[in-house]
């Protein structure tokens, strides 16, 4: 009788992890992980939290921004002094500190770049996104000066939108950290932005952080199918559906 040859588990694993940013088949030592495995888990953990904590760089964030030739950023903070307080006081990140800066411009769409959970995903893909949206709105709607935020939250983009006096708002911000991804941006779009919305009003395109994740053309085409979307239809969120794969099959 031919004993059954038995591949090691990373052997069997190995095609399905090239697949997926999940941890499936770690393997074990005893009864615990591999020594490997459980440094990775650590250094994942350690990009998150740092993702969170290391404030955004907002001056050279504004410099890569003005190089793009969409004008001269602002910058707005929320109502939160300190990282600490934003991540105690969520309330605090959803208002403004001051908007007397921000030009009422009444342009056709805002951009705002704001830290959110991930400064770090702004650092790295805030401008890059920008110029994406910039390409594709480029000859069909007119965009406001952009404008950067930081210990914000996502309903901060209201206040902004409104004192921008734009039709629809696009707030480009820092996702949430996890163990496998810690620079991912998401936009939430609102259209009609003032204080009081709800995220029933929003739509959001979300993990955008190329090369893993969704990247900057794709998610500039679908942003703009739904300003479009949101234009036609008079409003934003639940009852508005992105139409850009459509378009594309048409």
């Amino acid at each position: 009788m031919t004993a059954e040859r038995i591949l090691p588990a990373d052997d069997v694993w190995a095609p399905l992890r090239r697949s997926t940013q999940a941890r499936i088949g770690l393997g074990r030592t005893g009864n615990a992980l591999p020594s490997r495995r459980v440094l990775e888990f650590k250094a994942a953990h350690s990009a998150a939290r740092d993702a969170v904590h290391v404030p955004l760089d907002a001056e050279a964030l504004a410099a890569e921004v003005e190089a793009l030739g969409l004008g001269t950023p602002a910058h707005v903070r929320s109502r939160a002094a300190d990282r600490s307080e934003y991540l105690r006081r969520p309330d605090l990140g959803r208002a403004p500190a001051d908007l007397g800066a921000l030009p009422h411009c009444g342009a056709d769409v805002g951009v705002v770049l704001a830290d959110g959970l991930s400064p770090r995903a702004l650092a790295d893909h805030g401008a890059h996104l920008l110029a994406a949206l910039a390409g594709e709105f480029d000859g069909t709607y007119r965009l406001a000066p952009p404008v950067i935020a930081t210990q914000a939250r996502v309903a901060l983009g209201d206040h902004i939108g409104a004192a921008l006096g734009v039709s629809t708002l696009l707030m480009v911000i820092g996702e949430r950290p996890g163990l496998s991804v810690a620079d991912s941006l998401g936009i939430y779009l609102t259209h009609l932005p003032r204080p009081g919305r709800t995220d029933a009003d929003r739509n959001c395109i979300s993990n955008i952080h190329p090369p893993g994740g969704l990247d900057y053309a794709t998610a500039a085409r679908i942003a703009a199918a739904l300003v479009t979307g949101a234009r036609r239809l008079g409003r934003s969120g639940v009852d508005l559906k992105d139409s850009s794969r459509a378009e594309l099959e048409a």
